[in-house]
């Protein structure tokens, strides 16, 4: 997947065939052209897939880089190959009065690869899965206000881990902050499982005033960090484990462990990039495969 050229490739992965096209195009000020972009997706597939699998898939796409607006598609692209899997879902207060949305279901390589050409750059998914449109996973999202930073985050995680059961994994959200996940095996659905992680961050909130706010109000934020709860509601996505984010230079959203967390005592020691990531992969494994439990039946 290396080579870049300004003229279409054609090219087999995983037995599927695709056109690849301008691959030379930089979508990062520092000079990453989407070929690395490509190449990234593709190495990382092993363990980015089976994050992605039953869930509707939202990206983001930037296809004159990050310095350029980008734009959220939810609705599959009319134009894609034949092998893309797609799940039709109901989409309750869509902003653009759809009943229903085609949404893409990653399931293998060649649809991130595909997805790259396009410059999908950001992969965001939602708690729940398609086949069970119940929640199996909990997320509480920790967004530095003014004056904070991500290792205020750390210490919020590591408060997170003494009042939320295992398996706890954490990661960084590849721009500012940190964000705690949890299994979800005992049937809540996804607004019960918001409303019980509204009153973990309020709790914490009253224990550490001067640390965590649970409120969204913006003058509230200011030197503490935002406990987000609200990212479990069923209509909210939140960017994947592994995705990268469209920020100055290619971060992404990276597992951590929780010495790490603990160890961290500037904020370049949570922050990584795509390379970093892929050499993170290959000594630890998925620091994230925990929260895969059991395929539900």
């Amino acid at each position: 997947m290396g080579g870049a050229s300004g003229a279409d490739q054609a090219v087999e992965v995983d037995g599927r065939q695709l056109k690849l096209s301008n691959l030379d195009k930089v979508l990062y000020p520092a000079g990453t052209t989407k070929a690395e972009v490509i190449d990234y997706y593709a190495r990382i597939a092993d363990v980015l897939l089976p994050h992605l699998t039953d869930r509707p898939l939202t990206v983001v796409r930037f296809p004159e880089g990050v310095g350029a607006d980008g734009f959220f598609s939810k609705n599959a692209p009319a134009h894609r190959p034949a092998w893309v899997t797609t799940q039709t879902l109901p989409s309750p207060g869509s902003t653009k009065n759809r009943r229903t949305i085609d949404y893409l279901v990653a399931e293998e390589r060649p649809t991130l690869v595909w997805l790259a050409n396009l410059a999908a750059l950001e992969m965001h998914t939602p708690m729940w899965r398609i086949s069970t449109r119940k929640p199996d996973l909990l997320v509480a999202d920790l967004d530095p206000g003014p004056g904070t930073n991500v290792l205020d985050c750390a210490r919020v995680a590591l408060l997170l881990r003494e009042v939320l059961p295992e398996p706890l994994c954490v990661k960084t959200s590849g721009s500012k902050g940190l964000q705690v996940y949890g299994r979800v095996d005992d049937g809540r659905d996804s607004m019960r499982v918001r409303d019980d992680m509204r009153t973990v961050a309020e709790r914490l909130a009253r224990d550490h005033p001067d640390l965590v706010v649970s409120n969204m109000r913006k003058d509230l934020r200011h030197g503490r960090v935002l406990l987000d709860w609200s990212q479990n509601n069923p209509a909210k996505t939140t960017v994947s484990v592994y995705s990268l984010r469209a920020r100055a230079s290619p971060t992404v959203s990276t597992p951590v462990s929780w010495d790490e967390v603990a160890a961290a005592r500037d904020p370049r020691d949570l922050a990584f990039t795509a390379t970093q990531v892929l050499d993170r992969v290959a000594r630890h494994g998925d620091l994230f495969a925990p929260l895969l439990g059991q395929q539900e039946r």
